[in-house]
């Protein structure tokens, strides 16, 4: 295992990126996180993934409206695509019309009528900012032909994205038997949203849309919220689930996704979304000592047209981490296999860096190549065959 001191000016650069401090540094705990009025939630980092708080967060519930998370993701994966656009313009079928269906009367609307003509944009915002049932079920129709096929999309991305204990069974989250999801796994689903369609995810902040000169406010009041920056993302509401919703804010450079399902009021989501939000904001910080393109470390390959390959962490290299405890923060590496030998792909995982906080591992991440090293010619396999060969006699001399 090899680990590295760390310098300010290593963390603006590429190379040996870390990371020593002092024993003397005592470490500073967070607070445990404020007691939640919920059935189940979870406070998640967005760019390091770090569980912050949790309490039931695998437990199967139903998701109500929060489906029309992955509504919203299926929408965003067709137009990032190309397989639909945003003037296309969508003829509304009887099964999205409240009058027509019964399964809608009651619920939240866009108030479509069977025939009208309305642009895959605005089907869009009546799904994401009016959660209109109508309009989840006429973007379904558009974008896979039936309800049924949509929900199948909705189902294989779920897996794609493993979300291992959520199923659904509607395009817009009415109470349906077997239709289920967790707070972990709707914070992954948050996750992705964010992540793969950030266009989609964009639409979530707007904080109105009016259609058919009827204007709706969006469900989600902690857009409106002057105690965060809250930029998305989905209520959902049915006497079987109860209050739920999904959050997200930003504060700087750190974004934070909270969930909190099974609310027994309105006013009780919002208030302890908002707690958790704030909570995790004030005594948490999000760090990059890695940066996405960043060599953490240079070491031998053999056998390539070059004698050392480029590490790092890609994309992995976030931690969040209690505030004020960046100076006592370390990592070590270690390679899978005692040598590496090319050919070696690009973004090719070879070992695994260990980030620790005083001397406790708190996160792992893969330790991948950045840059391809290719085979090289015959003689320069030889020799390196030879200098491998005193390589393993003597340690580390010929290396």
């Amino acid at each position: 295992m090899n680990s590295f001191s760390l310098s300010l000016r290593g963390l603006a650069g590429s190379a040996l990126l870390f990371l020593f401090s002092p024993a003397l540094y005592a470490v500073e705990q967070a607070p445990a996180a404020p007691a939640i009025d919920a059935r189940a939630w979870i406070l998640m980092d967005y760019a390091s993934g770090k569980v912050l708080a949790e309490g039931n967060a695998d437990e199967k519930l139903d998701p109500a409206s929060l489906t029309k998370l992955m509504t919203s993701y299926v929408v965003g994966q067709a137009l990032k695509a190309g397989k639909i656009h945003l003037n296309d313009s969508v003829t509304v079928g009887k099964d999205a019309w409240a009058t027509g269906n019964p399964v809608l009367r009651g619920s939240s609307l866009m108030f479509l009528k069977p025939g009208d003509q309305v642009p895959v944009s605005e089907l869009n915002k009546g799904v994401i900012i009016q959660s209109g049932n109508d309009a989840s079920i006429a973007i379904a129709d558009y974008v896979a032909g039936s309800q049924d096929s949509f929900v199948g999309l909705m189902n294989n991305y779920a897996k794609l994205l493993g979300l291992t204990n959520t199923t659904f069974k509607t395009v817009h989250g009415l109470d349906a038997p077997g239709q289920f999801s967790t707070a972990r796994d709707m914070a992954l689903l948050g996750k992705a949203l964010i992540r793969d369609v950030p266009e989609e995810y964009a639409i979530h902040k707007e904080k109105e849309f009016t259609f058919n000169k009827i204007r709706q406010p969006n469900r989600n009041r902690l857009l409106w919220s002057t105690n965060l920056n809250v930029d998305g993302m989905k209520t959902g509401t049915t006497e079987g689930a109860g209050y739920n919703l999904v959050a997200s804010a930003t504060q700087g450079d750190m974004r934070l996704i909270s969930v909190v399902l099974g609310s027994k009021t309105d006013r009780i989501r919002f208030n302890e979304s908002e707690k958790l939000l704030t909570w995790g904001f004030r005594f948490y910080e999000t760090v990059t000592p890695i940066k996405p393109d960043a060599t953490f470390v240079s070491t031998r390959v053999w056998y390539g047209d070059s004698d050392e390959v480029k590490l790092g962490a890609g994309e992995a290299g976030s931690v969040t981490i209690p505030k004020g405890q960046l100076k006592n923060l370390k990592a070590t590496w270690k390679l899978n296999e005692p040598q590496l030998t090319a050919p070696l792909k690009k973004g090719q995982v070879v070992g695994s860096i260990d980030f620790q906080l005083n001397g406790t591992s708190i996160e792992q991440r893969p330790l991948i190549v950045m840059e391809a090293v290719e085979e090289g010619g015959f003689f320069s396999r030889m020799w390196d065959a030879v200098l491998m060969k005193f390589n393993q006699w003597f340690g580390s001399w010929f290396s």
